[in-house]
């Protein structure tokens, strides 16, 4: 059974690369978010076996997001997607709860590779 995927960006063009790159690897997209508001709703309706994560988003960060879900779910999985340069805002994702974190500019094979290490290989 495919695994679910969350996938939390303010751009959709961003969303849209993502959603290829877990289509072609064989996962399920399961729900979208535009903000952090909207991840919060989405990954408690879904409850996917992933999310991905914008850090920077209007109305609530990937941060804060993050923080909430994992509150609600601490075995939720949520991979972080950064811009080059916000290393620390990284390292406070990963301390609200984050799993991993991918570095924008992506491959599709270092985004997999990262998620599939945190999913268990999966």
């Amino acid at each position: 059974m495919a695994k679910r995927v969350l996938i939390v960006d303010d751009a959709i063009f961003m969303r849209n690369m993502i959603k290829d790159i877990f289509a072609g690897g064989g996962f399920e997209i399961v729900g979208e978010a535009a903000n952090g508001l909207e991840a919060v709703e989405r990954y408690r309706e879904l409850t996917p076996d992933l999310t991905t994560m914008d850090i920077v988003m209007p109305f609530k960060s990937g941060i804060e997001a993050t923080r909430e879900i994992v509150k609600g779910d601490p075995k939720a999985v949520i991979v972080m997607c950064s811009a080059l340069g916000q290393e620390s805002l990284v390292m406070e994702a990963i301390e609200a709860g984050a799993s991993d974190f991918i570095v924008k500019p992506f491959k599709a094979e270092d985004v997999l590779s990262v998620v599939k290490k945190v999913l268990g290989g999966a």
